[in-house]
């Protein structure tokens, strides 16, 4: 943009596979979160979004292939900028809403944060795991998902001076119970020659009832096998920046929450915005 562009800023908002769905997930409050922008003198409009380049699904679970020891994993992620906003799209179900004004410059200084952020960043996680519900809980893993990407660049923006609204902002939030994890050790340690075998099958077996495609008997017979292994057994292996996790799982064990994280404050040492 040209310095003395005067660029609005949107907040975008709709339900998780609103495309194929419509506001079916949005009853459960699981919304894909976006950022817009427009140019008030071209009147051109931007959209910038923090994908999982291969869908919800296979970033969370693994294939099963035949041919592989290991997982083959599809996590990765990965912040997308393009022309248009697809007004319809965000307002039909969800929320399209003005949330600040910024110069072309700040603009410029925030898609060069944006390119750093996204070869920093470059895997996609689903869950956030805390030891409980409660205040205070200690954190595990944290997510790294569309709306964390959101936050941190609204982050940015503040830092670089931006002014944000005064408005109510929520997010969702998936989050799995457990006790203190155990390392278990990366793709190598544990699925190469001189791996460990016992604990690649256990991997592998705790993964297969969440195979895609799965006709309706399979569905509901992968859900019991899923139940046995969660809340029965209390057992869960996470995939985490490229290495694996045992979390011995506790009540409530997982939850959705749509919680509000409000828009930050404008850092004052940047001025002429």
């Amino acid at each position: 943009m040209k310095n003395d562009d005067v660029i609005e800023v949107f907040r975008l908002q709709t339900p998780v596979w609103e495309f194929k769905y419509g506001d079916l997930l949005g009853h459960f409050k699981i919304m894909h979160d976006a950022i817009g922008f427009r140019n008030t003198l071209t009147g051109k409009n931007y959209t910038m979004e923090w994908y999982e380049l291969f869908q919800l699904g296979n970033c969370t679970f693994p294939h099963l292939r035949p041919e592989m020891d290991a997982p083959f994993w599809c996590n990765q992620g990965a912040a997308c900028f393009f022309e248009g906003i697809d007004d319809i799209h965000w307002k039909e179900n969800g929320t399209l809403v003005l949330v600040a004004t910024i110069s072309g410059n700040t603009f410029n200084k925030m898609a060069k944060w944006v390119k750093q952020d996204n070869e920093t960043g470059i895997y996609y996680e689903t869950w956030t795991v805390q030891a409980s519900p409660g205040k205070g809980a200690e954190t595990w893993f944290e997510s790294f998902d569309c709306s964390k990407f959101v936050l941190r660049t609204y982050e940015k923006l503040a830092e670089l001076g931006a002014e944000f609204k005064k408005i109510e902002t929520n997010y969702t939030r998936i989050f799995l119970y457990s006790g203190e994890p155990t390392y278990l050790g990366n793709e190598t340690s544990i699925f190469g020659p001189t791996g460990n075998k016992t604990l690649a099958l256990a991997i592998k077996r705790f993964y297969y009832p969440f195979k895609p495609q799965l006709s309706t008997k399979e569905f509901l017979l992968s859900l019991l096998q899923i139940f046995d292994s969660v809340i029965i057994h209390r057992q869960f292996y996470l995939f985490y920046n490229f290495e694996y996790w045992f979390l011995p799982m506790k009540f409530p064990f997982v939850k959705i929450t749509y919680e509000e994280i409000p828009l930050p404050n404008r850092h004052r040492t940047f001025t002429g915005l």
